[in-house]
């Protein structure tokens, strides 16, 4: 769906500061956990946690750095530095997150590390199972207040990446949660360790995962992405519509920020179209009139009115672009050549 509103608080903030509160809290009782019971599970919940915590700290420093204003070294504004600090912290996830869980996991599974279970573990998890369900919601909250009218996959493929990296995140948080109370299980009723070595590889696997897709999503952006097809197709229908314009060539655009688009085109411009609406008003014709018997006065006004026609043509493509702008504002930045 073309979106149409733009967001009044840096989008993303609210589930992005939740989730690192939630998971600051979390990393402090999975590896107080991990002490009194040495599980391999519960390890690699308290590294997820921690690379969490992390990540989203990232995150918070990206979206402050975002939002500073356009200036003489960048014309249009700061708004990708969410993306750079989004793929670092995907970066995080992947090297730190399922990178040492994998390794531990593996570790306990040669070495057959049998972990101290008590009550208390699962206390903990239930806890983090909360938590982690509450700020899933809230970021899923967040990307559907953004996009009311957006389907799921829509939402997916063109929401805020801060966002849905917090969304990503805590919902693996939650399966990781129910793979290491799954495996701690199944290591107490079976007498068998290796059920927690494997739901710790299991649980850096999906951290894996999501890192892979999160590193792929704001590789798009920083490497300029298009805006949305459907605008693309408006813009386009905008330009033509107008009788001034034959045809639209080269069209190109980016996205410079969440709900922050830039786009460049040249157009094939129909000067005598547009002449023939300034002469609907009778102006030129009463000029024609008062010069036609001299010659040299009659070159005069074509000479002068050449110099008009490129302020026509300017102030033409003004209030085209002042269409666009009204009817699809998260278009920021329009340049239209004359081809």
């Amino acid at each position: 769906m073309i979106q149409t509103t733009q967001s009044i608080r840096v989008s993303g903030s609210v589930p992005v500061l939740l989730a690192f509160l939630g998971n600051a809290f979390l990393t402090t009782i999975k590896f107080v956990g991990f002490f009194l019971s040495g599980s391999g599970a519960l390890f690699s919940e308290a590294i997820h946690s921690m690379a969490d915590t992390m990540n989203q700290g990232l995150l918070m420093i990206g979206l402050k750095l975002s939002t500073k204003k356009a200036d003489e070294d960048f014309s249009y504004g700061y708004g990708q530095e969410r993306f750079l600090w989004a793929l670092i912290s995907a970066c995080g996830i992947f090297f730190l997150g399922a990178g040492v869980t994998i390794y531990h996991g593996i570790n306990s599974l040669i070495h057959g590390v049998s972990p101290d279970i008590s009550p208390v573990i699962f206390g903990i998890l239930i806890v983090a199972f909360v938590i982690e369900t509450f700020t899933f919601i809230a970021a899923a909250r967040e990307l559907k207040n953004h996009n009311p009218d957006s389907s799921l996959s829509e939402i997916l493929e063109e929401g805020d990446p801060t966002t849905l990296a917090v969304l990503y995140e805590d919902g693996v948080a939650v399966l990781g949660v129910m793979v290491a109370l799954a495996s701690i299980f199944l290591a107490v009723v079976t007498g068998h360790a290796y059920w927690d070595a494997i739901g710790s590889i299991i649980i850096g696997a999906l951290l894996g995962i999501v890192a892979i897709m999160l590193i792929a999503k704001n590789r798009t952006y920083l490497i300029g992405k298009n805006i949305p097809e459907e605008m693309k197709e408006r813009v386009i229908e905008i330009l033509t519509a107008d009788p001034a314009i034959e045809k639209v060539l080269d069209f190109k655009s980016s996205i410079l920020d969440v709900h922050h688009y830039q786009v460049k085109c040249e157009v094939e411009f129909n000067g005598s179209a547009l002449m023939k609406e300034v002469t609907k008003n009778g102006f030129i014709k009463e000029e024609y009139e008062s010069v036609k018997d001299d010659y040299q006065e009659f070159v005069r006004f074509i000479v002068d009115y050449a110099d008009r026609v490129p302020r026509l043509i300017g102030t033409r493509i003004d209030e085209i672009e002042k269409r666009i702008k009204s009817e699809l504002p998260l278009i920021k930045h329009i340049d239209i050549e004359i081809n």
